[in-house]
């Protein structure tokens, strides 16, 4: 293993720690393993890319990350919303099925924030993530899915593309 390799996997645990006692907001020795375990298992999980920071991109990543959180936080609600009126409302026929999503994104961090962001989306979840990075997604009414996936999925990409890449 590289150096700066190393040092991307340190940057990772150290940012995912500290994140982490900032969360709990409990500083107790066994918080702090259990942290420090969590944060290890992370950057082991995601294998970060061994780029530097390029401080240039930052401010453009920062913004992307604030639009991204936000197309995100409407898309849950406005889903969630159709979900309530599935499970509330008996005359609404559920239609559920599997869908296959395409992803172009190149490391597997990309990968699993897409994935992410369509399994915090209520009525679907990612099951399955092929070789190729076909994401295979049940969700409770495949046909309203499938009518908005390929342009949910081509504006999130963009978003993540534009914060990670």
């Amino acid at each position: 293993m590289s150096q700066s390799s190393v040092l991307a996997y340190l940057r990772l645990i150290v940012l995912c720690f500290v994140l982490y006692l900032a969360i709990t907001a409990n500083l107790e020795p066994a918080n702090w393993a259990a942290g420090l375990l969590m944060s290890v298992a992370i950057a082991l999980i995601i294998r970060p890319a061994s780029e530097p920071l390029s401080l240039r991109r930052l401010p453009a990543a920062l913004l992307n990350l604030v639009v991204y959180v936000a197309w995100l936080s409407v898309d849950i609600i406005r889903n969630g919303i159709r979900v309530a009126r599935i499970v509330l409302d008996p005359q609404l026929p559920i239609k559920p099925g599997i869908l296959a999503i395409k992803s172009e994104m190149r490391t597997e961090l990309g990968r699993a924030l897409n994935a992410h962001a369509i399994t915090v989306t209520p009525g679907e979840q990612v099951i399955e993530v092929d070789d190729n990075g076909t994401l295979y997604t049940h969700c409770l009414d495949v046909e309203a899915s499938a009518a908005g996936a390929e342009e949910a999925q081509r504006k999130r990409q963009a978003m993540l593309k534009a914060i990670f890449e």
